[in-house]
């Protein structure tokens, strides 16, 4: 006879992942299934680690990378999220954390010769921006 699952075993794998709570001076954005490889995604979002959010807009206003409008609109709701939702200075808001990782993965066909085809893999990203409030004295 197989073993069966518990009531409460059903009920944990369906549950939503919950983000840790991060405090009063700390704010996140998320952005979910963005088309691009993660890879590729870290390229841009590296430089801006640590950075203010002035100058992390500012590079990212003038980066030659087709996802760095994305990566700014999820900085730009950050900054949004913190001022309105937290009563946070903007002016001493620091990127403290830029966390990317994958998302799903479509399956897809390039057609090929002698009716073959060769299948690809599009892959897409996930995107958490954390901005901190630094204090007086640290600028």
């Amino acid at each position: 006879m197989l073993p069966t699952r518990r009531r409460g075993e059903a009920d944990a794998m369906a549950r939503r992942h919950r983000l840790p709570e991060l405090g009063d001076d700390r704010v996140h954005a998320r952005a979910r299934s963005l088309r691009v490889s993660p890879r590729k995604l870290n390229e841009v979002v590296a430089p801006i680690r640590g950075k203010t959010l002035d100058r992390a807009l500012n590079d990212l206003l003038y980066s030659r990378r087709r996802i760095a409008g994305d990566v700014r609109k999820v900085l730009l709701s950050a900054m949004a999220n913190a001022e309105n939702n937290h009563g946070l200075d903007v002016d001493r808001l620091v990127v403290s954390e830029a966390t990317v990782g994958p998302g799903l993965k479509m399956r897809r066909f390039r057609p090929a010769g002698r009716g073959r085809v060769h299948p690809y893999r599009k892959s897409f990203s996930n995107l958490e921006i954390v901005l901190c409030e630094t204090q007086e004295g640290e600028d």
